[in-house]
């Protein structure tokens, strides 16, 4: 099946059934490996179509250092999407961005170091990557925001380490220094990925803890499941609006990445 539209979700969205019911399923052959992806139906009768992809799994069994983010992203390529909307799970590192918090992210910072960060092994392909996320679908986010009276931060820099585990109280005062707002464990290669495939991507970031130093606790999963649950009702309709409201013509960076006739990847 074909769809132009994707979520991906992280952890607290894993499951499908928060798209309605699925129109189809399949698993997507890449060179990467082999992806399940499922299909909905959203915004009216026929609506929109939108591929849905659990980032950890379908049952959230595979940890952060171990997806495989280039099998994830070929799937939604060769699935003809263009437009992507993800979720993220992400820790505060500045006490006025209180758990709870929706954020934006226009930034990035990457400090993962065991991952293929790239489609391009085998070539000599730099991208450019000033704007990480896509400025369209962040605004389209922010206004569906405004529509439905939901507060959000309408920016931030998203640091993405390796995980699994937690960082530590000084990792959280160097990236704060550094420019951070948020620390989370999947941001990248996700984004770069998106943008060498000529994918627009944004993401709906949902801070769930303060971060080691600034908590006055020891950090659990289990807090950070509270939280995602709290605001996942939220944050799908946000989604999903934003998604359908976009205008069917792509005017951004991402859009012209690929238009220098480099060939598929995947």
């Amino acid at each position: 099946m074909r769809a132009r539209l994707a979520v991906v979700g992280g952890t607290g969205f894993d499951d499908p059934g928060l798209l309605g019911a699925p129109v189809a399923a399949e698993r997507v052959v890449t060179r990467f490996g082999q992806v399940a992806l499922s299909y909905y139906h959203v915004g009216g009768d026929p609506g929109a179509v939108v591929a849905f992809l659990p980032r950890h799994g379908a049952a959230h069994g595979v940890p952060p250092h171990r997806i495989d983010y280039r099998a994830n992203f070929a799937a939604l390529a060769r699935a003809g999407v263009e437009r992507i909307v993800a979720t993220a799970a992400v820790g505060s590192l500045r006490a006025t961005l209180a758990p709870g918090t929706l954020l934006i992210p226009d930034q990035v910072l990457d400090f993962t170091r065991s991952r293929p960060g790239t489609f391009y092994d085998e070539a000599v392909v730099h991208t450019d990557f000033t704007e990480p996320y896509c400025p369209q679908m962040r605004e389209a986010l922010l206004r569906a925001a405004g529509r439905q009276g939901l507060s959000v931060e309408p920016a931030g820099t998203y640091a993405v380490l390796e995980g699994p585990r937690y960082e530590t109280a000084a990792e959280v005062r160097t990236l704060a220094l550094l420019g951070g707002d948020v620390v989370g464990m999947t941001g990248m290669p996700e984004a770069i990925l998106a943008r060498e495939a000529g994918m627009c991507m944004a993401v709906v970031a949902v801070v769930t803890n303060l971060g080691a130093g600034i908590a006055q606790r020891e950090l659990s999963h289990a807090e950070v499941g509270d939280v995602m649950a709290r605001r996942r009702a939220d944050v799908v309709r946000l989604m999903l609006e934003a998604l359908t409201s976009l205008p069917e013509a792509r005017a951004c960076p991402c859009s012209r990445i690929r238009a220098d006739g480099r060939p598929p990847v995947w």
